[in-house]
């Protein structure tokens, strides 16, 4: 539970923590001390009621009219507000918590909390060894309730200076930590998706400077590697596109004039036959089987390298492609969205993206069991996007990518680009992106 709190809460909660036990501290420490100390203060009042109550008796033996001595004595007391001559036979006097229940300031549960102690003294008073009083120093405990009000108002709102300043502290120091931290993920996030591009700002503590720093150089490494990674993969597609380039001219130049050789002497020799000899037959196996080796050459042919490119332009051969296709599966409805800009765009990106729809389409044919089908191609601003559609069975879970769609991420990984394989609506997508400006060609040795 502690580690999924935010960094500030986990800093604030012990502050607070700390400064409400600190207050609560200082209010026990308040109601301990705070009585004893009444207590105390009070203490030489009471000694003193003591000794005025021994003269007063001394006073009274000694005088001629005690009951006149007395009755001036408690008219002298009339101006003092703490000492008080209780009559045996009298009203009571009101005790001292009587007198502050309601202390003008200070509110009641302070003065509970507080726990005031009994600080009233009486001493009694005796006429001729008979007791008809006593003298009770009853103390006005509102201003040391006051003062103690205003000492705790005091000690809480220093608590809470204290507090706000120290979170107002803790909230800088936590922003100018947690702000480069946050950079330091979101460059991290970045990296992750392969955008090492924008550099991760270098600030806050030491600590934190060192590890934004070391992403950085982190960054710029995999910018590196990932750029050597592209020129390498765009060798090696080079290299794929020369050797089938190669293949292609060598069936073409050597298997091509040996079958043609092949299908002339066929015919030839079924010419030169006699309609009833024994050679006719075979003869005609012979000549249906070269025409079939030649077919099955020239499909071998468009699919090592698209001859036609280079000649008519992408978009041309893109057609072509489609119209082969109809041909082959006349029960898929092919529909299609081809931009006829595309022939101006040549190499090793008009290839690439021929080779996926060609890659797409033979997927379509085997794989998919599709009613309906959609190829589109067009340039929108300074990409390529390219998108091939079926209404089949799609993908296996675990399988998203095929050999054949293997290698045809690899080319567009080559080019700057990227390959996705997506299920919508009951709909497969494959859905390319290119740059449209010509990719630098990493350098073949031969």
């Amino acid at each position: 539970m502690w580690q999924r709190l935010s960094f500030r809460t986990q800093l604030f909660l012990p502050l607070g923590a700390s400064f409400l036990a600190a207050l609560i501290l200082g209010g026990i420490l308040l109601q301990i001390f705070a009585a004893g100390q009444l207590d105390d203060e009070h203490e030489p009042a009471r000694r003193s009621i003591r000794t005025i109550a021994t003269a007063l008796n001394d006073t009274l033996r000694a005088s001629d009219n005690p009951q006149k001595t007395l009755d001036a004595f408690v008219q002298s007391l009339a101006g003092s507000s703490d000492i008080h001559f209780r009559s045996a036979e009298g009203v009571p006097a009101p005790s001292p918590k009587d007198t502050m229940r309601n202390p003008q300031g200070v509110p009641q549960w302070f003065v509970d909390l507080l726990m005031v102690p009994d600080t009233d003294a009486a001493a009694p008073v005796l006429i001729d060894g008979r007791h008809i009083g006593d003298i009770v120093f009853l103390p006005d405990l509102s201003a040391d309730l006051f003062e103690k009000w205003i000492g705790f108002l005091a000690l809480t709102s220093l608590v809470a200076v204290l507090m706000m300043l120290t979170g107002i502290i803790a909230y800088i120091f936590a922003g100018s930590a947690l702000r480069p931290l946050r950079h330091l993920g979101e460059g991290l996030t970045r990296m992750r998706r392969g955008d090492y591009a924008k550099p991760i700002p270098v600030g806050g503590p030491p600590e934190i400077r060192q590890s934004c720093t070391e992403a950085n150089a982190l960054a710029a490494t995999l910018a590196q590697l990932s750029q050597d990674n592209r020129d390498l993969m765009h060798r090696l597609v080079s290299l794929q596109d020369d050797e089938r380039r190669d293949l292609a001219r060598e069936l073409h130049d050597e298997l091509g004039p040996l079958l043609f050789s092949i299908r002339a002497g066929t015919i030839a020799l079924v010419e030169a036959s006699p309609s009833e000899g024994n050679l006719g037959n075979p003869a005609q196996q012979v000549l249906q089987s070269v025409e079939a080796l030649q077919q099955t050459n020239r499909r071998i042919l468009d699919r090592l390298r698209p001859l036609y490119i280079e000649e008519l332009g992408l978009a041309t051969s893109v057609q072509t492609l489609l119209r082969n296709f109809r041909k082959q599966a006349p029960h898929i409805n092919l529909t299609d969205t081809i931009d006829p800009d595309l022939n101006v765009i040549d190499g090793p990106l008009a290839r690439t993206i021929y080779r996926v729809i060609q890659e797409a389409l033979t997927n379509v044919l085997r794989h998919a069991k599709a009613g309906s089908a959609h190829v589109q191609a067009t340039i929108a601003g300074e990409t390529l996007v390219v998108e091939i559609s079926d209404d089949g069975g799609g993908f296996p879970a675990d399988n998203v990518f095929g050999r054949g769609l293997t290698g045809m991420h690899e080319r567009v990984r080559a080019l700057s680009g990227s390959l996705s394989l997506l299920r919508v609506d009951e709909r497969t997508y494959v859905r390319c992106r290119l740059p449209s400006a010509p990719t630098r060609e990493a350098p073949v040795n031969r």
